[in-house]
């Protein structure tokens, strides 16, 4: 006869703990189990939960914004005429206003331009009249505010979802060529673009405080559309009237109150197609981010959702203005970067069987093999776009630095544009721009004007897009027209 006997189920208390009792050769429970890291790759990289330390982040995007703070060009003539010639009338009391700045309008507030000018300053006094060394001073604060910012980001999301996927984010961060020119920018959105990328490190790091503080003043300086009360004590000191600045552009730009599809209207894709070219497939992968993520939900959700949200809302907000501009974009660039990098990283995850997580079939260990064969892919076609935009048209700016050792800095006229306010008969230099069009240019004239320099420039018009926009070798000098940016001075006339 047999004698059943009934167990008790055993509880926690009764399974012995490594540390008091080893457990026997063979056996094997829940809690002999490896921990196995977030990003459930088994075994992929033991080093995972170390992430990325600050030094090799702050290393990395310091070299490469270093290079943006040397070699970049001026891409938006709003840099050049509503914020570089205000400091440059803040600094030495003279410079050129446009209509935004002047008291009738009162379109652009002057407080974005007083936080620059504090380090335009004391550059100023320490150069005196070299000019260029304080343009490239206050380029080297704000390559400074991007590092910072970025490391920020960056270092958190390494904390916070491990070491490959901010590996990816960094590449972007420093390779991606929208953000490369963004990053050296003297424009609000790149200030907007700093605060978002620290604010979100700050969220990540699980510091909110501190993540709406860094934000408030992102939107305060960069778009202050939120607190008023500075911007307008600014505004009454600079146009000697009660207005505000902020109040008089939403009414101008976006309640239709002004006319700004003078300055051109595009379609609903016009960002699309933009941000193609600035980020390639890393801003369609973006894009994907929602897609991606029902099947990662549990690793992505809620922070970094939270984190690239702003990605969608802010796309969708300015893809509804007419007017549009690349720069409207620059406050979300760092979050196209960590939205591709998340899903390049969760590329073995759309293949994985959900039930076996740790599944290393032939699909999945494909999927693995596409992650840094995606990012080359993105790195490359970064690389091509910045090498097209800086080789076609940085010709300006090198004319530029070779005109400072022609001419005392405090005489420079800059001519490509003050040809129809000054006398040119009393001009020793001239700067001109000279394109296979039928027009009489003044510096074919040899017998007044002998060339000092000529660098080939991007012929944009004449040029087609397909090898303008990505540096391919050989076609892209094949292909492509050119004009000559010539800097020319007067003949001396013999006595």
């Amino acid at each position: 006869m047999s004698l059943s006997t009934r167990r008790r189920r055993a509880t926690p208390s009764d399974i012995p703990s490594s540390s008091s009792q080893p457990s026997k050769p063979g056996s094997y429970s829940k809690v002999d189990k490896p921990e196995r890291s977030s990003s459930s790759d088994s075994g992929e990289e033991s080093g995972n939960d170390r992430g990325l330390g600050w030094f090799t982040v702050l290393f990395a995007l310091g070299m490469l914004r270093y290079m943006s703070a040397t070699s970049n060009i001026m891409r938006h003539c709003d840099e050049v005429f509503n914020y570089w010639e205000p400091l440059h009338y803040l600094l030495y009391k003279s410079g050129f206003q446009t209509w935004e700045y002047s008291s009738e309008f009162a379109l652009r507030s002057y407080l974005y331009i007083i936080f620059h000018e504090l380090v335009g300053r004391p550059a100023s006094s320490l150069f005196a009249d070299e000019k260029v060394r304080v343009f490239y001073a206050v380029r080297l604060f704000l390559g400074l505010l991007s590092v910072v910012s970025d490391a920020t980001l960056v270092v958190a999301v390494s904390k916070k979802y491990g070491k490959r996927l901010a590996s990816y984010a960094l590449a972007m961060l420093c390779l991606a060529s929208g953000c490369f020119f963004a990053s050296t920018s003297f424009l609000p959105g790149s200030f907007s673009m700093y605060a978002m990328s620290l604010s979100s490190g700050l969220f990540l790091l699980e510091k909110p405080a501190w993540a709406v503080a860094v934000a408030a003043v992102g939107v305060i300086l960069g778009w202050p559309f939120s607190i008023l009360a500075l911007s307008i004590l600014v505004d009454f000191y600079y146009y000697k009237r009660w207005t505000s600045s902020v109040f008089n552009l939403l009414v101008y730009n976006v309640l239709g109150g002004g006319e700004s599809h003078l300055y051109g209207t595009e379609g609903p894709l016009f960002y699309i197609r933009n941000g193609f070219n600035n980020f390639n497939f890393c801003f369609i992968l973006s894009l994907l981010f929602m897609g991606i993520l029902p099947i990662a939900r549990k690793k992505y959700a809620p922070h970094l959702l939270i984190v690239i949200s702003p990605l969608y809302i802010w796309l969708a907000f300015m893809s509804l203005q007419s007017h549009k501009e690349e720069r409207f974009l620059y406050p979300i660039y760092p979050l196209v970067c960590v939205a591709a990098s998340a899903v390049i990283e969760s590329f073995p995850d759309l293949f994985r069987d959900k039930y076996n997580p740790y599944d290393n079939s032939i699909i999945d260990m494909i999927a693995k093999i596409l992650r840094p064969v995606a990012l080359s892919l993105i790195l490359c076609a970064s690389h091509a776009r910045t090498f097209s935009l800086i080789n076609g048209s940085a010709a300006p700016l090198e004319v530029y630095k070779i005109l400072e050792h022609h001419v005392d800095a405090g005489t420079v006229i800059d001519l490509q544009y003050e040809l129809q306010l000054q006398d040119l008969q009393a001009c020793t230099f001239l700067v001109e721009l000279q394109l296979n069009r039928p027009y009489p240019y003044r510096g074919n004239d040899l017998s007044t004007w002998e060339p000092i320099a000529a660098l080939p420039y991007l012929d944009r018009e004449l040029s087609p897009a397909k090898y303008r926009s990505f540096f391919i070798p050989y076609l892209w000098q094949q292909k492509n027209v050119f004009g000559m940016y010539k800097l020319l001075k007067r003949v001396s006339k013999s006595k």
